[in-house]
Order: structure tokens, then C-alpha cells, then sequence
């Protein structure tokens, strides 16, 4: 029997996901649309420990001051009566068409102002509910045609962008953090940060990149083929993982957006084991202690009933795979395993404690690369070991 989630594990749910009615490229909706409000008791009941939206979640696109401030107050009475936390808060400038070229990087100057200040307003409303991160996903910003971008200029006005609402953030007294969310293609052929390593590069050039990270998505690495926990691993070594998006992946095609360990098992596996665990040669190194948030959509051939069902199962499945991770990483034969891979020996700094470059050419320290190429490693049998906790 699993046990029910409690706020403690702080599971975090955008409106989006259980508030996907199933439409597709192919196909309209397959089950109707609720009330953000909503949205919110239900999964408060459910367990949920906080809730995260867009701003056009709550309001319209077009929607004037008077209908968003009475909007989003009654979603906030909602969410607070029950007792969720609005934890992120992100800006939606990937749906209208207005934004068919992008929003911060588009070639149409009227558009790249008209989305800044979408971006800024959505901000401001971040700081009015008391979300922590402002998530941004560039959904819109790249190309299908190499040739019509200028990606020096593209990255200069994405920079440029960026600057400017960390430099808002700053300016207001503002508590909150940007968490850049990269994703490598759909619904533009190729998009701007298409991978983690990518926003961290940008990161780095910005001038207000102290409060900007990084909100990496399972799937949106691992359509990409690339590693999830890897990702993850690297934001937390770099400082930069600010938040973090759940969900399943098959491999290499669309964004399938499946409940949590329903994709790559395994990978979900070392993803939690990371998240609750940490980095085994390094115990008191960096650790993620925000929200486990799930971006997900409940399948087109779900009803409502199957909507909620859907939410159970991800936090359902990270629960699981948290208890097993635990007592994965307890198991003395783990531990051995561990230690006979030279997975903790990898901690070790490669030079001696004020060893010179001088130092390390003048000696071989008798090493015979023939014999070390003999080495056996036992990562199989350490994969086996993980393998045994997770479905054993």
C-alpha cells in the first residue's frame, strides 16, 4: 500500500496539466474545462501541497484590469482556503499568434515590446500572489528556416530581455527567481535554449543572471535523447536549479507529457534518487529542496475521473520511487558495489592537495596503463543492484 502524499513532500501541480481537456493537432477537446478555482480544491484534496499557472490560466488574453484582478482574486481565495501554496507563476506567450515568431526574440519589434511587457505585468502578479519562481519557456522563440534568423541578434534581444525583467524583479524588492525552461523543438522546428546546457550558457552572460536558473523538464531532455538526471545534476553542481518539471518519456519524438515514470522508468528512478538522495560521493554537496512539480497531461482518453486519477499516480509513483531510491542507497551490497565501481573515489581531486602541473609531468606514479586497462568496473552489477530495489 502506498501512502498518501502529505504537504511535506510538497507535489505541485500546474493548472495546465490537470486542466488539459485533451485537445491535440488532430483532435478537439475530449472532456470539458473547469474553473481554475476548481482545479485548485480538488487537488488540495488529493494531497497536493501547492499549485503553479500561466497568467492566461486564470484570464483571458484579452481580459481588461477590472476582469483579471477579480479573476485572479478569486482563484487566490480559492487556493488559500484550500491551503495550497501558489509556488511559480509563468507567462503564456506561445498561444496567441500575435507570438507566432516568438516573444522576447521575435524579428517584429512591436512584438518583442508588446511581449515584454506581458512578461513584466505577469511578473508583477507573480509578486502579488507570493510564487517564489518565474518560470519562462521560450515555446515560440526559434525558427523553422535557418535563414530567417539572426541568432546573434536573437540571443543579444533574448539577453537583453532576460536582463530586463531580473533587473524589474530586482527594482520592485521582488522575492522571486527566473527559472529558464529549455526544450529543443515543438511547437517551433527548433527552439532558442534547446537544452540545459544552452540556458546555462546564456545564464552566464547575463548581467542579472545571479537570480536566473534553470527549470528542467524529464521530457523536454529526453526528446532530445539526452539525460534527465544528468541535466539535473549539472544545474545543482552550477547553483542553478531553481525548479524542476515531472513528467514521462518514450524516447525520441514528441512531447508525450506522460504521468511521472510512466516514460523511462529507470531514469525516473535516478531522478528521484538524486532529488531525495543527493550526490553519493558528495553528502553535505548541494541538494534540491524545492517544489516536486509535475508538468504533465492527463491522456485525451481520460475523462475527469481519469484526470485525478492521473494526478494520484504521479505523485503515487514518485512516493514509490522515493522509498525504494531510500533503501536502495541503505543496502550494504549497494554500498559495496558502490565503492568497487570507484563511484565515491571519483570525489577525489585528481591532484595532490598544492600539486603543480610542474609536479605532475615529473612523475608517472608507476602507473602501467596495460594492467589498469584490466580493471573491472562491476557497473553492471551495480545497474542489477538498482534494478532489484526498483521492481523486486
Amino acid at each position: 500500500m502506498v501512502r498518501q502524499p502529505t504537504l511535506e513532500d510538497k507535489f505541485s501541480f500546474g493548472l495546465w496539466t490537470v486542466g488539459w481537456t485533451g485537445t491535440d493537432p488532430f483532435g478537439g477537446p475530449s472532456r470539458p474545462a473547469l474553473d481554475p478555482w476548481e482545479y485548485s480544491e480538488k487537488l488540495a484534496e488529493l494531497g497536493a501541497w501547492g499549485v503553479t499557472f500561466h497568467d492566461n490560466d486564470v484570464f483571458p488574453f484579452d481580459a481588461d484590469d477590472a476582469t483579471k484582478q477579480r479573476l485572479l482574486g478569486r482563484f487566490k481565495e480559492a487556493t488559500d482556503q484550500a491551503g495550497l501554496v501558489i509556488e511559480m507563476v509563468t507567462t503564456n506567450t506561445f498561444t496567441h499568434p500575435v507570438f507566432k515568431d516568438g516573444g522576447l526574440t521575435a524579428n517584429d519589434r512591436s512584438v518583442r515590446r508588446f511581449g515584454l511587457r506581458k512578461v513584466l505585468r505577469a511578473v508583477d502578479l507573480a509578486a502579488e500572489v507570493g510564487a517564489s519562481t518565474f518560470v519562462m519557456w521560450g515555446g515560440r522563440e526559434g525558427s523553422e528556416y535557418d535563414g530567417s534568423k539572426d541568432v546573434f541578434s536573437a540571443m543579444e534581444r533574448y539577453k537583453e530581455g532576460l536582463d530586463t525583467v531580473a533587473g524589474h524583479i530586482k527594482a520592485q524588492g521582488y522575492d522571486l527567481k527566473i527559472a529558464l525552461e529549455p526544450k529543443p523543438n515543438e511547437p517551433r522546428g527548433d527552439i532558442f535554449l534547446p537544452t540545459a546546457g544552452h540556458a546555462l550558457a546564456l545564464i552566464a552572460e547575463l548581467e542579472h543572471g545571479d537570480i536566473v536558473g534553470l527549470n528542467p523538464e524529464t521530457g523536454h531532455e529526453q526528446m532530445a535523447n539526452l539525460n534527465y538526471t544528468h541535466a539535473l545534476g549539472q544545474a545543482l553542481w552550477s547553483g542553478k536549479l531553481f525548479h524542476i518539471d515531472l513528467n514521462g518519456q518514450r524516447g525520441l519524438k514528441y512531447d508525450q507529457d506522460l504521468v511521472f515514470g510512466h516514460g523511462d522508468l529507470i531514469s525516473a528512478f535516478f531522478t528521484v534518487d538524486l532529488i531525495e538522495n543527493g550526490f553519493p560521493g558528495h553528502p553535505d554537496g548541494p541538494r534540491y529542496d524545492g517544489p516536486r512539480h509535475f508538468d504533465y497531461k492527463p491522456s485525451r482518453t481520460e475523462g475527469m475521473e481519469g484526470v485525478w486519477e492521473s494526478a494520484r499516480a504521479c505523485m503515487s509513483m514518485y512516493i514509490m520511487l522515493a522509498d525504494k531510491a531510500k533503501a536502495y542507497r541503505a543496502d550494504a551490497r549497494v554500498q559495496e558495489a558502490m565503492e568497487y565501481a570507484g563511484v565515491l573515489d571519483l570525489a577525489r581531486p585528481t591532484l595532490e592537495p598544492g600539486e603543480t602541473v610542474a609536479d605532475l609531468l615529473a612523475t608517472d606514479d608507476g602507473f602501467d596503463p596495460e594492467k589498469a586497462a584490466e580493471r573491472d568496473y562491476g557497473f553492471v552489477k551495480l545497474q542489477q543492484l538498482a534494478l532489484e530495489h526498483l521492481i523486486g
